[in-house]
């Protein structure tokens, strides 16, 4: 039995489509894997480290979605000068309830900045307070 012309004509029309909605998944799957690829480096890979000391004046837990720590860290060098801010951002709750405990101290916070991180949902900064030590008088 041979298929109707109109048969005919959806055949080809179909195994195009299929290999369009093919091409565009495949296409999908790939940016997916390369955005977590680039994720993945860019919170993996630290750009500089370091450590600042001087008083947390301001530290909260901020975010519609993701909730992060979010403080800043007033370093004066002379008394009476004008301190330079340094905003910084915390993921591990333990150094936030370090960093709680003591305020209105002098403290030093290590950090690890990571460049390039794709949305807010890491941080508002790119510095990642990793950990807090009080500096003694």
């Amino acid at each position: 039995m041979q298929p109707t012309g109109g048969s005919e004509a959806a055949r080809p029309q179909g195994g195009f489509l299929r290999s369009v909605r093919r091409f565009v998944l495949l296409f999908l799957v790939c940016a997916v894997v390369l955005f977590a690829l680039y994720t993945w480096a860019a919170w993996s890979f630290t750009y500089s480290s370091g450590e600042r000391a001087g008083y947390v004046q301001k530290f909260s837990k901020k975010g519609w979605i993701c909730k992060t720590w979010e403080g800043e860290l007033a370093m004066a060098n002379l008394p009476g000068a004008m301190p330079e801010i340094f905003e910084f951002t915390v993921w591990n709750d333990a150094v936030a309830q370090e960093l709680n405990r003591n305020m209105g101290e002098r403290v030093t916070l290590h950090y690890e900045q990571h460049l390039g991180l794709p949305s807010s949902c890491f941080g508002d900064t790119s510095y990642f307070v990793t950990e807090v030590r009080r500096v003694e008088p």
